[in-house]
Formats: C-alpha cells, sequence, structure tokens
C-alpha cells in the first residue's frame, strides 16, 4: 500500500512537469507592454545642432508629447556626421518607445553618400510634420540683389564663392548643386563649407565666412528680421506666406528646380505596432492642437501631415528619387 501511494505521488509529479507550458504569444506580449507604455521619460534624439528649426520644432513636441504620455521627454541633440550620428543613434536604440528621435530628410541622402548604410527601412515611422522647401540667402551687405546677379558673379569668377547650409551631401547642399547644374553652371564653381545645421551656417553668413546659405526661409528668419540676412529667392512654385515679396526662383530665372527638407518623428526598426499606435495617436492630437497649430505658423514652417503608414511611403520614394537627383547634381558617383 506504501509503494503504491508513493508510485501514485512520483507518477502526479511527473504529470505536473511533463504538462504543457501555456503557449507565448507575442502579440499578446506587446498589448502588455502598450498598456503599461510608457513606463518611464522618454528620450527624443534630434540630429542637428540647438537653434535651428529641427530643434525648436523638436523641443515643443517633447513639451506636448509629455502632456500626452504623462512622462517627461527630454529632447538629445546628436550632431556629427552630416546627420549621421544622431539617426543611427535612433535606428540603434531598443525599439521600445522610450527612445523616439526627430528623422529629417538626410536619412533618405546619407546611404547613397557612402557614410552610412542606414536606410528608411531601419525606421518605425511615426509621424511626418513638416515639409520646407530652400530659398538663398546672401549676407545683408551682399552686392548682389538677385539671384541673377549671384548667378553671374559666380560665372564671371568661379571658385571665388563660398556657400553652406549643411554638412557635405545634405539637402541644402544638394538644393544649391542641384540649383548651379539647372541653370547650366559646374557645383564645382562655389565651394561648400559644411556645418552642421542652419543655425550655425546662418552665424557664418553673417560675420562673413560664407558668401551665400541655402536653408529654408524659417530658418533664415532670425538673421533676416535682424538685418543680417537678406533672401533672394525660395525654391518653390509660389512665394512663402512668411516672405511674399520674395521670388520664386523660376520667376527670377526660368529654372523650376526645387527641393526641401522635410521633419518627422520616427522609432527604431521593429517597434510593437500597439506602442507605435499609442505614439501616432499622440502625434495626431499634437499636430491637430492650437499650440503646435500656433507654433508653426508663428515661424512660417510648412506643415504636412502623415501618418504612420504614409510616411513610410514618403520616406521610401524619396529615398530612390535623391539617388537619382544627387547622381544628375554630381553629389554621388
Amino acid at each position: 500500500m506504501l509503494r503504491r501511494t508513493a508510485c501514485t505521488r512520483l507518477l502526479g509529479a511527473m504529470s505536473l512537469i511533463a504538462a504543457p507550458l501555456p503557449a507565448f504569444h507575442p502579440a499578446a506580449t506587446a498589448a502588455a507592454g502598450a498598456a503599461t507604455y510608457p513606463s518611464r521619460p522618454l528620450t527624443l534624439i534630434v540630429p542637428w545642432g540647438a537653434g535651428g528649426a529641427t530643434d525648436a520644432t523638436a523641443r515643443v513636441v517633447a513639451t506636448l508629447l509629455e502632456k500626452e504620455l504623462g512622462q517627461p521627454v527630454n529632447v538629445v541633440n546628436r550632431t556629427g556626421g552630416n546627420g549621421v550620428v544622431g539617426h543611427q543613434a535612433i535606428v540603434s536604440a531598443p525599439p521600445d518607445g522610450h527612445t523616439i528621435g526627430m528623422v529629417t530628410v538626410e536619412v533618405t541622402m546619407l546611404h547613397w553618400l557612402g557614410l552610412t548604410k542606414i536606410v528608411p527601412a531601419d525606421l518605425t515611422p511615426i509621424a511626418l510634420l513638416s515639409v520646407e522647401p530652400a530659398a538663398v540667402i546672401v549676407p545683408a551687405s551682399s552686392p548682389h540683389r538677385s539671384v541673377n546677379d549671384l548667378l553671374a558673379a559666380i560665372k564671371a569668377q568661379p571658385g571665388r564663392l563660398k556657400a553652406s547650409g549643411t554638412g557635405q551631401g545634405g539637402i541644402w547642399h544638394l538644393a544649391w548643386a542641384g540649383l548651379l547644374r539647372d541653370v547650366g553652371l559646374d557645383p564645382r564653381s562655389v565651394r561648400w563649407v559644411p556645418s552642421n545645421g542652419a543655425a550655425p551656417a546662418m552665424t557664418d553668413l553673417a560675420a562673413g565666412g560664407v558668401d551665400v546659405v541655402t536653408v529654408s526661409l524659417p530658418e533664415a528668419r532670425p538673421m533676416i528680421d535682424a538685418g543680417k540676412a537678406r533672401a533672394l529667392a525660395v525654391m518653390a512654385e509660389r512665394p512663402s506666406p512668411l516672405y511674399p515679396t520674395v521670388p520664386t526662383l523660376r520667376s527670377q530665372t526660368g529654372s523650376s528646380w526645387g527641393i526641401g527638407g522635410w521633419r518627422g518623428i520616427g522609432a527604431p526598426r521593429g517597434l510593437p505596432p500597439p506602442i507605435a499606435a499609442r505614439l501616432g495617436e499622440a502625434m495626431r492630437t499634437i499636430y491637430d492642437g492650437q499650440a503646435f497649430q500656433d507654433f508653426m505658423a508663428q515661424r512660417g514652417f510648412g506643415m504636412v501631415w502623415r501618418d504612420g503608414p504614409a510616411f513610410g511611403e514618403f520616406m521610401a520614394s524619396g529615398d530612390q528619387e535623391m539617388g537619382v537627383l544627387m547622381k544628375a547634381a554630381g553629389i554621388r558617383p
């Protein structure tokens, strides 16, 4: 009897050990993580320096996102490598939604230059917020009163003038090189001086370090309003509401060349869909809110909304277009 009882207990224990464990469901785990998200403060990485339009936009987004998510959102500027350092920091972060980034157009360009292997597919797109066309800016003391004056000076003395706006091969470099090429001038006829963003480029322009800068009008606004710089043209179909008297490039030169930068929110690839959806909902609320609308309008920033999937398509299409444009402008092989 004692032996039978012991055997019975042994068999019972073995049956418990052999019993199948509950099935693991990744979707259920992700949903559980989303239910407690965010569980700590967030980091919003900006690939560009403090003071520029991208930084300013990131900081207002961070302030508003704190209210939506109930956690602090810390802005961290990770500059260097023409945007490589910051974008690498975004894609390399754990895909848990606690590190996101202000993604810019450079993510569609840098890999074409061989500076990084990062491509838009390395990101989880959350939302596109803004698109800005390039403008041609000169110092207030510049003798060039129009784009045609500037181009004539470049043609007469190639190699004398210097330009800036971003890093080598960045969006504003492409805007400038493409303009020169489109009007029949060698892009190498003006030396490009790399910078870590629009703000330092405009400071250099005001100090006389460079002769022309291509950035967006909102980025040039502080120096323009301070009387230290002048806008000669905007590379858009219509004048900007911010400076309606600044003519379009086409109206002066006949060139229809136009290109611009954009900004959006992205996260590392592999972000659980429920968390991506939560961030997307928060960004839509922010975008539609009066505080963000007023901020963008006051600074003249162009507002364009795309949700996560549409933003992903936007980046993929732009990536292919940039490869073609950069080759045509002689910036890449």
